[in-house]
């Protein structure tokens, strides 16, 4: 593991990797939008010409090869998954396909070493990169990623791949908070940097993760109760719509959950 080193799996519009880069870590960002890559690179000159930043313009897969990535108007929504896709459509953002060529994990790590912290948001295909660690004998110290939002059988599914792979402590960590979140000064992981996170950012990481760390199981329990709220206002609520609009004026909220995880050693 190279404690210098973070992967930026879902590179986007380079909102985590201006800040790993800030706290002074090396990154390897990996990007299957060709016009978000062409962005970051003239976003991060400095970085790239001495050799922090290095920009990966593929999609994570399974296997390499050419696969169909949808574009969405949105482009924080681009996925592989044309399930995916289609709930994006259902919300009113549009995609159009484009060919792209698709690596995996193992292969991200075997050209560019075992990094201290990998955080992934690629849009359906987070449990591809995160299954993918399974293929090395040495692991990222922290993950995070986009927990499912549909089923609570796929969370289980996700922190037991994470129990699995050596993984022990959780967090959960709401999106729509990243916003608020200031870095420690001191800090507890790379150099201490003022900061304020954009939209779309994923925000502290590591031991600078906001919460207290816990165990599968408490982490299970916490989603349960996460759950319940997007049964009452997620995309595809089954509660009608006077207990939506009771939830809101009660201040309830649906938001997206990353889960990051700590491995044992």
């Amino acid at each position: 593991m190279q404690s210098d080193l973070i992967y930026d799996i879902g590179l986007h519009r380079g909102e985590d990797t201006e800040f790993y880069l800030k706290k002074g870590f090396r990154v390897v960002a990996v990007e299957a939008n060709p016009e978000l890559c062409a962005e970051a690179r003239e976003m991060f000159p400095g970085p790239l010409s001495d050799g922090r930043l290095t920009i990966v313009n593929k999609a994570i897969a399974t296997a390499p090869g050419e696969l169909t990535f949808f574009v969405n108007s949105k482009t924080e929504w681009g996925t592989l998954d044309p399930e995916w896709a289609a709930r994006n459509q259902r919300l009113g953002a549009e995609s159009h396909p484009i060919t792209i060529e698709a690596t995996t994990i193992g292969t991200i790590l075997g050209q560019h070493g075992v990094p201290y912290f990998m955080k992934v948001d690629i849009e359906g295909f987070d449990m591809v990169a995160l299954s993918g660690l399974a293929a090395v004998t040495e692991r990222p110290k922290f993950v995070s990623i986009e927990s499912d939002k549909d089923s609570l059988r796929a969370v289980r599914r996700e922190i037991s791949t994470f129990v699995d792979l050596g993984y022990d402590r959780f967090k959960l960590v709401p999106q729509g908070q990243v916003r608020r979140q200031v870095p420690p000064n001191p800090a507890r992981e790379g150099l201490s940097v003022a900061h304020q996170f954009p939209e779309h950012a994923s925000g502290c990481f590591g031991e600078e993760a906001p919460g207290e760390w816990v165990t599968a199981d408490q982490a299970i329990e916490a989603y349960k109760k996460i759950f319940f709220t997007y049964a009452i206002l997620g995309d595809d609520r089954v509660a009608p719509k006077w207990v939506q609009s009771l939830a809101w004026r009660m201040g309830m909220r649906c938001d997206w959950w990353d889960t990051h995880a700590r491995r044992a050693n």
